[in-house]
C-alpha cells in the first residue's frame, strides 16, 4: 500500500485519480484551496464524494504558500510520491490575471519539489498542458515539438513549471514524470469547458456562445483514460513528458453536432470573435505513452459524450444552475 499527496484534489482530474487510487487500496493525502476559478459547487460536490472515503485525508491549503506546504510534513505520514494536479486552468483567464497563474503554477510546483527534496519522496508527478505546444505544431503532435513559443501566461507558466521539475530532478535525482493534457471530458467536468457548456445550452435551449465559426478541431479523451494515464505516470522513467489524451479529434461544428443528436434538441448558436489566445486546433502524438507506460484510450467520443449527458442530466436541478464563462 502506497502513500500519495494528490494536489487539487476537488478537480475535475484529481478528484478521479483520487478515487482510482482508493480503489486499488492506497491512501491519499488531498490537498485543495477550493478557489472560485469556476465555479466552487462543482469542487464541493467532488470533494463530497470523497470525504467518507476510507484512506482519504483532506487539507484546505494553498500549494503557493511554502508555509502551508511544509507544515504538511507535520501532518502526513511519509509520502511515496506527489501527483501535482492543482493548477490555475484557462487560456482566456490567463490573460486576465497572469499573476495568480504564475503563484499557483510555477510558485506550487516549486514548492511541492522542495517538499519531495527536504522528505526524500522519490517520485513527483506535473501536470502540463497542450496549449505549451503554442501555435504551429505538427498534428498530431509529438512531446518533441517546440514547446518555447506559449501563446499566453498559461502555457508559459507550465512551461516553468516543467523547466522546474527538470531542475530538481538533475539536482536530486528525483523520478518526474510530466503529464501533458489535451482536451479532457466527462462527468462532473469543469463548468467553463465546451463539452459541459455545449451540453447545458443546448439541454436548456439557452443560446450557444461559439468562438469563431467552429471549424476549430480539438482532440478529446474521456476522464476515466486521462487518470489511468496519470496513475501509469507514477512508474520509474527519470525524467520523461508524456502526451495525454486528445487522441480522438473533432470540430466544435461537429461536437455541436453530436451533442444536439445526443440530447434531441438543436443548438441556438451566437458567433463571437475567435480569441487571439487560443489555439486553432490541437491533437495527440500518444505513440510514447503508449511504448513506455502501457497506455492507451479505451472510451470513444460518442460513449464518452453520451455517458457526459447521463450525468448532467441525473444532476441538471443543481448543475443548470451553476456559473459558466
Amino acid at each position: 500500500m502506497a502513500n500519495y499527496l494528490v494536489t487539487g484534489v476537488a478537480g475535475f482530474i484529481a478528484a478521479r485519480v483520487a478515487e482510482m487510487v482508493l480503489d486499488a487500496g492506497h491512501t491519499v493525502v488531498g490537498v485543495d484551496n477550493m478557489n472560485d476559478a469556476y465555479d466552487v459547487r462543482m469542487k464541493e460536490s467532488r470533494l463530497k464524494q470523497l470525504l467518507d472515503r476510507e484512506g482519504f485525508s483532506f487539507h484546505r491549503m494553498d500549494i503557493s504558500e511554502w508555509d502551508d506546504v511544509e507544515r504538511l510534513t507535520f501532518n502526513v505520514e511519509r509520502l511515496d510520491a506527489v501527483i501535482n494536479l492543482a493548477a490555475r486552468a484557462g487560456v482566456r483567464a490567463s490573460v486576465e490575471d497572469p499573476w495568480v497563474y504564475v503563484d499557483t503554477n510555477v510558485t506550487g510546483t516549486l514548492n511541492l519539489l522542495e517538499l519531495c527534496q527536504r522528505q526524500g519522496i522519490p517520485k513527483f508527478i506535473l501536470a502540463s498542458t497542450s496549449s505549451i505546444y503554442g501555435a504551429d505544431a505538427p498534428l498530431p503532435t509529438p512531446e518533441t515539438a517546440d514547446s518555447a513559443r506559449p501563446l499566453q501566461s498559461y502555457a508559459a507558466s507550465k512551461k516553468g513549471a516543467e523547466a522546474m521539475a527538470h531542475a530538481y530532478h538533475y539536482l536530486y535525482d528525483i523520478d518526474v514524470s510530466i503529464v501533458r493534457f489535451f482536451t479532457v471530458y466527462g462527468p462532473s467536468g469543469r463548468p467553463d469547458m465546451s463539452v459541459f457548456r455545449f451540453i447545458r445550452w443546448i439541454t436548456e435551449g439557452e443560446t450557444l456562445h461559439l468562438n469563431g465559426d467552429g471549424s476549430q478541431s480539438r482532440g478529446f479523451t474521456y476522464i476515466d483514460d486521462i487518470a489511468r494515464g496519470v496513475i501509469l505516470g507514477l512508474k520509474h522513467v527519470g525524467f520523461e513528458i508524456f502526451n495525454l489524451g486528445g487522441h480522438e479529434n473533432i470540430t466544435m461544428n461537429g461536437l455541436i453536432s453530436l451533442i444536439e443528436e445526443r440530447v434531441g434538441s438543436e443548438a441556438i448558436i451566437q458567433h463571437h470573435p475567435f480569441p487571439k489566445a487560443d489555439m486553432k486546433a490541437n491533437q495527440a502524438d500518444i505513440t510514447k505513452a503508449g511504448e513506455l507506460l502501457g497506455w492507451e484510450p479505451s472510451v470513444g467520443l460518442e460513449e464518452g459524450v453520451s455517458r457526459t449527458i447521463e450525468w448532467y442530466n441525473a444532476n441538471r436541478e443543481w448543475a443548470k444552475e451553476l456559473k459558466i464563462r
